[in-house]
């Protein structure tokens, strides 16, 4: 049949990945560092990997194509979702999946040297912590307190690892810097996995309420009730009360 799809230039392609990452159905992988259309059933020729492509390497045409397989979509869906320690299709191996232990230390022990030494120590839960690249089902997710964080909230709250990061599974995004909507893929994690709580921090910039709307968006579109709470967090670095 003739219909619409998409058509990548790779002259144009700088192997980034990007639209691959954008792809919910699965048509764009990653050959030699350059973008391919896969299969011409996955592609559903709405485009949402066109405005994530910097080069303007995707556009679309009208040619002779499979039609779209929406069936095939949603079993290729299920077993991705089902693989852990997935990497980017761009192949970058610091977006492998794992857990990280962390083990009690003593406050005494950890200021037997010299009070002024002592070092706070990382709560970081798990790896990867940007929402575009944690995996749906990881097992970490499974009876987990999620913190979904604005980027910037760590670096004005002094005491962030310890106040908010212990404890809970972390995730961070920035919606102005990285122009997506992030409500989908979190809607996922919490439909998909156990998740007890749920803690939003925010800057109070007003382009941080889009991390908010889309963590509360996510949290109605999933159909689970789960306890809930947002915390600002000034530009000075304080904590504002409702």
């Amino acid at each position: 049949m003739i219909r619409r799809i998409i058509q990548i230039d790779e002259d144009k392609c700088n192997g980034c990945g990007l639209c691959a990452e954008a792809c919910h159905e699965g048509a764009i992988g990653m050959a030699d560092g350059k973008a391919k259309l896969l299969r011409d059933d996955y592609c559903d020729g709405l485009g949402d990997c066109l405005p994530a492509c910097p080069t303007g390497a995707i556009t679309f045409i009208q040619r002779e194509a499979a039609a779209y397989n929406e069936a095939a979509v949603l079993e290729q869906k299920q077993k991705k979702m089902q693989t852990q320690g997935a990497v980017l299709p761009c192949g970058c191996p610091g977006s492998q999946s794992k857990e990280l232990r962390r083990e009690e230390s003593s406050p005494e022990g950890s200021r037997e040297c010299s009070p002024s030494f002592a070092k706070p120590a990382s709560q970081l839960g798990q790896w990867p912590v940007q929402i575009k690249l944690a995996p749906v089902n990881a097992p970490y997710f499974d009876g987990a307190h999620l913190l979904i964080a604005a980027d910037c909230t760590a670096y004005a709250y002094g005491s962030f690892h310890e106040d908010f990061i212990k404890g809970k599974i972390t995730l961070i995004g920035c919606p102005k810097l990285d122009s997506v909507d992030y409500s989908e893929k979190l809607t996922e994690i919490i439909r998909s996995n156990s998740i007890k709580s749920l803690t939003i921090v925010r800057m109070e910039v007003p382009c941080c309420g889009g991390i908010e709307h889309a963590a509360v968006n996510a949290l109605k579109n999933s159909g689970k009730w789960i306890p809930w709470q947002v915390v600002t967090i000034s530009t000075d670095g304080r904590i504002l009360e409702d």
